[in-house]
């Protein structure tokens, strides 16, 4: 498993009952997670002393719960900044645990020794586009989300990451890369954060069994003539490592390289056993 264990902070202090106890920087929140079927003790003070609770509902969704909370702070992994609110579905407005990644392929980028133009689809918030960027790349950040663009923008603003190459895209992510296929624009190395199912600006509907693979093929074709990396991450039930191994094999084996897949996930302070979170599968180059 690869482990997001370099934060300083955020932290899953505890894990109980259908739900995890999270530090995010000064302020402590109680979420839902799926994967936390196990029923043990609630002995860390935070249970009961969070700052906000996102309660889900038996038909679905759910609402949050602010007992002392502000309406957007910030918190800080090495020189990048994210501002955070709680907003639809539980969420803050980032990843945690897609800094094992960020770490990865910044580290390829500055060893590249070259210039490197980075594509990153279903982009959401900004955490890879900033670590790519702040690694020295050039990146073009695509969303369907107009709203999801913006936050990203103000992330990069608060990173000082304001005046860094970075285009930002609103648009159906499908889309944009047929287009890139025909304008002949070529990438060192692609990321995409897919969600299971989602809709484009006009309503674009992208269900990730059905989509994912051609997508996959459709952007081995705007890579470079030594691509760098190729990375996937999903947090689709059912589609295991192994699948997003098979993927990036068989639609990259042209190209050499290697390729591995792992689940990832988050250090749990109280139990010191590691929280599942999704998983990754990646090609690089040799």
């Amino acid at each position: 498993m690869w482990i997001a264990d370099n934060w300083k902070d955020y932290e899953v202090i505890d894990c109980s009952r259908g739900e995890k106890l999270e530090r995010w920087g000064s302020y402590i929140l109680v979420r839902p997670d799926p994967q936390v079927i196990w029923d043990t003790p609630r002995r860390e003070r935070g249970w009961k002393q969070r700052n906000g609770h996102y309660h889900r509902s038996q038909k679905g969704g759910g609402q949050w719960e602010f007992f002392d909370l502000p309406q957007q702070w910030q918190i800080h992994y090495g020189a990048l900044t994210f501002n955070l609110k709680p907003f639809s579905f539980k969420h803050t407005g980032l990843f945690p645990e897609q800094a094992v990644n960020w770490d990865w392929f910044g580290e390829k980028i500055r060893q590249a020794g070259r210039p490197m133009k980075v594509l990153n689809l279903f982009a959401y918030t900004g955490g890879a586009t900033l670590a790519a960027a702040a690694a020295g790349a050039s990146v073009t950040h695509v969303d369907a989300s107009k709203g999801m663009v913006t936050w990203a923008k103000e992330n990069a603003l608060s990173s000082g990451l304001g005046e860094a190459p970075i285009r930002w895209i609103v648009d159906d992510c499908v889309k944009f890369v047929e287009r890139e296929i025909r304008r002949g624009s070529r990438y060192d190395a692609v990321i995409m954060d897919p969600p299971s199912y989602g809709r484009g600006p006009k309503g674009e509907i992208w269900k990730i069994e059905d989509a994912i693979h051609p997508l996959v093929r459709l952007c081995a074709q705007l890579l470079t003539e030594k691509p760098l990396f190729f990375l996937i991450n999903s947090y689709t039930t059912g589609l295991q490592p192994a699948v997003l191994a098979y993927l990036l094999g068989t639609e990259l084996k042209g190209l050499g390289g290697a390729v591995t897949a792992e689940e990832i996930g988050l250090p749990v302070t109280a139990s010191g056993l590691i929280l599942p979170c999704g998983a990754s599968g990646r090609w690089e180059g040799i």
